[in-house]
């Protein structure tokens, strides 16, 4: 577990960073596609075909290796652990998922890139050259996506067995030691509040007595008292 709160910080702003990037790349490809497939310009679809390829690979595994690395060091690193919550399993399995599937795709680009540079721009028959393969891919890819940015934000409660056989981490271990520290302070006052209230009823007691006595006779009460009973 990473403790310092730097390197936590800055790992999760890697991963931030690595997935809303392979999300606009995916995005870009996704509109790459579309002009691919709906142009009548021959130029255009040959010029979509030829710059997916490199920017596959310049971008898109890139970015998707970076945020398989940088979730791996967040999870394993951070309180929620790697296997421990499904949220994160499914997260992972999406991340992997569409990693393999990447890079298997980037075959398929690499033929269409082929076609495209024997195919002559001014050419009108495209068909042979006009694919809905990336739309589909982009397309299936950004849902992937969008739904592991949903996992990260909503975080569905719900541990695996492996997480429930785990014991705790030492983040989470801290907050039953910070609670005890408060019963303790707890247990602590009532103790001085216990000591103190004997007192308190004493001095109430006290009070209490002082109050039913009789008043005290003035000294010229007393000398009619007497004189009344010398008379006598």
């Amino acid at each position: 577990m990473i403790r310092r709160p730097r390197l936590r910080k800055l790992a999760l702003t890697l991963h931030v960073v690595s997935s809303v990037g392979w999300l606009g790349a995916v995005v870009v490809f996704l509109a790459l596609g579309f002009a691919g497939l709906t142009s009548q310009d021959a130029q255009v679809v040959t010029a979509v075909y030829l710059a997916m390829e490199p920017a596959g690979w310049i971008v898109l595994v890139p970015f998707s290796l970076a945020s398989l690395l940088t979730g791996l060091v967040q999870s394993l690193g951070g309180k929620w652990g790697l296997l421990r919550h499904y949220w994160v399993v499914m997260k992972l399995i999406i991340n992997v998922l569409a990693g393999i599937v990447l890079l298997l795709y980037m075959q398929t680009l690499g033929f269409l890139a082929d076609v495209a540079s024997r195919t002559d721009a001014t050419d009108a028959n495209l068909s042979g050259l006009r694919s809905a393969s990336p739309v589909l891919h982009a397309g299936a890819g950004l849902l992937l996506l969008l739904a592991a940015a949903a996992l990260s934000v909503y975080k569905p409660r719900g541990m695996t067995r492996y997480g429930q056989r785990q014991p705790r981490s030492n983040f989470e271990t801290a907050t039953p030691a910070s609670s005890t520290s408060l019963q303790t302070g707890k247990t602590r006052s009532t103790r001085t509040r216990a000591t103190t209230t004997p007192r308190s009823s004493w001095t109430a007691k006290c009070s209490i007595s002082m109050d039913m006595r009789p008043p005290r006779r003035s000294a010229a009460a007393k000398a009619r008292n007497g004189t009344s009973r010398s008379s006598r």
